[in-house]
């Protein structure tokens, strides 16, 4: 660590590092638009010029080191006359069109022009046209008359996902952002090029035109897409979600999310989702109460142990599940002393940054938890095979996890095997022709608690959009069938379940959700 001065303030600094990130972690803010913590250090919007003691001219802070004794002045005549200079430069050909732009709002130009730029024009030349909406990707649009040559974006794709579609093409004045015409920006994490992006130059075709960003709430969640837990904010309006975005994580994700984990929220707030509880009668399912459906449950797994065994009854829980919704159901799993157990995980494509095959944010909280078969208990493959021979008399599902890992004809002939099905999920479709109890399940965006990624690192999500009046949480649904099958009085709050979690699992021992944060933590080995 090293002593500066900065505006007649001592502060202490890392010794290692660029003057402009120093201040940054001190609390004084900077103006700059081309410097990002996660890319290489560029120095061409100028920005971020200070005055230090002992250099005869101004210098560029994200490209100057820091060293003991250093006296920096950030708020000098000088320094605000050179910020003006380059606001205006930059504001020579940019539109003004921040009625229109999506970026209003969140724009660094905007900020800037008005704490520091001047209050009006002096030139009568008229700006430059260039290509407005350009499709340049699946997922992106390009405004080049607001790019600022910043290269952020061009950056990022060169150092981050080493694609290089992004580049500055010509010199001078005529220099202007664009892709090759066979090279369009495809990448798996092209729509981060906005995240990055200062100004209204790149947009995502998924949120472009749909809402103001003053609008919106901001909630830290997880991506639920698959293991790698990255986090992100989940962005939403009049209970519904407009956007994902991510959120910092060093240890996880750095500033980034793959372009398929940021569009996968949509079925959240799904006009088509299951919302009613529903109990088979004769060929047809009927809506029923939430006492009764819960009752019913109840009673078909009672009466199937006492009757039958445990052995007669299997599991399917979900990998989706918070820790704490997976924590009742190892209760229910003790209180009818099932042995067939499983967790359906959904694999896919993955690839050496984020994006993990394993598709389910919690598959990892599950196997710490012994979410899986013991004592001579069967596999997701074999549970199937004993329901399709007729060895299951009940069969509770959560989720629709299982009929993407084995053939429609497969999965369908166990399920109709089965003389009583419990489902609980999202959608009443695919399984519900196959149920006889259907409950609604809520997904990651409607409840609070927390998931394992795969590098068993704990992380909290927190509710962002509200169920329907009377639909309970997964973990509320468990509990009550607890309370119908065991003594005592269950309950679901997350805190208090977390807190038993610690006490029961050697590997959660000593973590609270206060100690969690916003960033985590790793389990004990």
């Amino acid at each position: 660590m090293v002593k500066i001065t900065v505006d007649g303030r001592e502060i202490e600094v890392a010794n290692d590092t660029m003057l402009l990130p120093a201040l940054i972690e001190a609390g004084i803010h900077v103006p700059h638009y081309c410097w990002h913590p996660k890319l290489s250090i560029d120095g061409s919007c100028r920005m971020c010029q200070v005055e230090v003691e002992g250099s005869p001219k101004l210098v560029i802070a994200c490209n100057t080191p820091v060293r003991e004794g250093m006296v920096v002045r950030t708020d000098s005549p000088r320094v605000i006359n050179a910020r003006r200079g380059v606001m205006e430069l930059l504001l020579v050909n940019h539109p003004i069109d921040c009625p229109i732009c999506d970026k209003a709002g969140e724009c660094l130009l905007q900020d800037y022009s008005y704490n520091f730029g001047t209050r009006k024009s002096r030139t009568d030349e008229p700006r430059r046209k260039l290509e407005k909406r350009k499709d340049i990707g699946p997922r992106m649009i390009l405004d080049q008359e607001r790019c600022i040559l910043c290269r952020r974006c061009v950056r990022f794709c060169r150092e981050i996902t080493k694609t290089n579609e992004l580049a500055v093409f010509n010199m001078g004045d005529r220099s202007v952002l664009d892709v090759l015409p066979d090279a369009p920006l495809a990448n798996d994490y092209s729509m981060n090029t906005a995240d990055i992006c200062p100004v209204g130059a790149l947009e995502t075709k998924d949120f472009h035109h749909k809402l103001r960003v003053w609008f919106l709430k901001k909630t830290p969640s997880v991506c639920p897409s698959c293991s790698n837990g990255c986090n992100i904010t989940i962005q939403h309006y009049r209970n519904q979600i407009w956007r994902l975005m991510p959120r910092r994580n060093d240890a996880v994700n750095d500033t980034w999310m793959c372009d398929q984990g940021r569009l996968q929220y949509a079925f959240a707030h799904d006009a088509n989702r299951l919302r009613l509880p529903m109990v088979r009668r004769g060929n047809t399912l009927e809506p029923c109460g939430w006492d009764a459906a819960v009752k019913h449950v109840s009673d078909a797994l009672r009466a199937t142990a006492k009757k039958g065994g445990a052995e007669r009854i299997a599991l399917l829980a979900s990998a989706h599940f918070t820790n704490e919704e997976l924590y009742l159901l190892t209760q229910l799993v003790k209180v009818l002393g099932l042995r067939h157990v499983a967790v359906p995980l959904v694999t896919g494509s993955g690839d050496a940054f984020l994006i993990q095959p394993e598709k389910a944010a919690n598959f990892t909280g599950a196997r710490e938890l012994g979410l899986v078969a013991h004592d001579g208990g069967r596999d997701f493959t074999a549970i199937l095979e004993l329901a399709r021979s007729g060895q299951l008399d009940a069969l509770y599902v959560c989720g629709s996890d299982m009929t993407k890992l084995v053939e429609p004809t497969l999965w369908q002939a166990a399920l109709r095997a089965v003389p009583t099905v419990i489902v609980q999920d999202l959608f009443a479709e695919p399984l519900g022709q196959f149920a006889h109890v259907l409950l609604p399940s809520l997904s990651w965006a409607e409840k609070s608690g927390t998931f394992t990624n795969r590098k068993r690192r704990v992380q909290q999500i927190q509710r962002a959009l509200e169920p329907p009046q009377g639909q309970p949480s997964d973990g509320e649904i468990f509990a009550e069938i607890l309370g119908q099958l065991a003594e005592g009085h269950w309950t679901f709050h997350p805190a208090e379940i977390f807190e038993q979690i610690g006490k029961e699992f050697p590997a959660f021992a000593g973590l609270s959700l206060a100690s969690l944060g916003l960033l985590g933590a790793e389990l004990a080995p």
